[in-house]
């Protein structure tokens, strides 16, 4: 879900070949869930292979990243470990899951394909299966793997803070409450997207946003944003307090300066708003890592797809081919810097 901040930035729209030879942190569980939301039949149901098990998640991830390392971009997977006590999603999102499955059901007896196809992608669930495979996936076409302590998105603002990584990369604005100088989203949409519920497409382009720029925008420093994305809600207190919409927060944060702000609205959380604001500023990350991108292993991309999952052998061979004339056409000083 993430928090709602899209009313008080400016994105700046880009190309995502400005991104050649920048490495980028990738909110894995972020772009697998959309892979196994939208990656589906026309009735909604996801692709999978031979023996049934799903396989949107790796086709996602094998074209998609595909495109991106022909496009000379250094993606690395960052992948959530456990979430804070007090992170409140598991009963309500398995509830709202539950609904949508049912409703799912009876789009597809009415024949209401479009439907169904909608609430489908709002029942999918990320599995430890679906978290294994991609990580496996991921390994063989020489990407990075970290597996964060705690929240990813927490693991790649630290990263890119540090310098390893020139922006993060996420649907959600949670890695700027957490300190991401650079925020890319769409990274992996180009062109035109359907509204969800609405026969609807629109143009979609990759857009960065600058953290500087947000807080010189709004005139807050980032504990003031903080405060304000816990006003307006976030995975920690959902909905957030109830009649407070990001400008009304931006308002009441200005007005109040601090957490004193809290105590002339109603909280109505069990959990304290110190807690959730403590946990933005100070999150458990790993310190840690090593980052390494290497050549593609192309026997073991086969054996996984090919072998394992049925695709077609003739289109995995031609974008293995892709990705190998694109990384010779970089040159071995652009390669040098690609494998160090």
């Amino acid at each position: 879900m993430g928090v709602n901040l899209r009313s008080l930035v400016t994105p700046v729209e880009i190309n995502l070949e400005d991104l050649k030879g920048k490495s980028i942190g990738v909110d894995a569980f972020n772009w697998i869930y959309q892979f196994i939301s939208t990656i589906r039949q026309p009735d909604g149901s996801p692709l999978s292979d031979k023996k049934g098990r799903i396989t949107s998640h790796l086709i996602g991830l094998f074209y998609r990243m595909s495109n991106l390392l022909m496009l000379g971009i250094k993606p690395c997977f960052v992948f959530d470990g456990a979430p804070p006590d007090f992170k409140a999603v598991t009963s309500e999102r398995k509830i709202r899951r539950e609904e949508a499955k049912i409703k799912y059901e009876e789009a597809l007896k009415e024949a209401d394909f479009e439907k169904a196809r909608s609430l489908a992608g709002q029942a999918a669930q990320l599995t430890e299966e679906m978290i294994s495979e991609s990580k496996e996936l991921l390994k063989a076409l020489g990407l990075p793997v970290i597996q964060a302590p705690s929240e990813g998105e927490a693991q790649i603002a630290y990263m890119t803070k540090a310098g390893d990584f020139y922006a993060s990369a996420s649907q959600d604005f949670d890695t700027l409450l957490f300190g991401s100088p650079l925020l890319i989203r769409n990274i992996n949409i180009s062109g035109r997207k359907k509204l969800p519920g609405k026969n609807i497409w629109v143009n979609v382009k990759p857009e960065l946003i600058k953290l500087e720029n947000v807080l010189g925008e709004l005139g807050l420093s980032r504990k003031q944003l903080v405060i304000l994305g816990v006003l307006v809600g976030t995975d920690y207190n959902p909905g957030g307090v109830k009649g407070v919409g990001p400008k009304t927060a931006l308002k009441l944060v200005k007005e109040h300066k601090d957490e004193s702000v809290f105590k002339h609205v109603e909280w109505g959380f069990d959990i304290e708003p110190k807690q959730i604001i403590d946990f933005f500023l100070n999150p458990p990350v790993l310190k840690d890592y090593k980052l390494a991108w290497h050549s593609v292993d192309e026997d073991l991309v086969r054996e996984i797809l090919i072998k394992e999952h049925d695709f077609s052998s003739e289109r995995v061979e031609n974008t293995l081919k892709k990705i190998k004339k694109a990384s010779s056409a970089m040159g071995q000083q652009d390669l040098a810097k690609w494998f160090k």
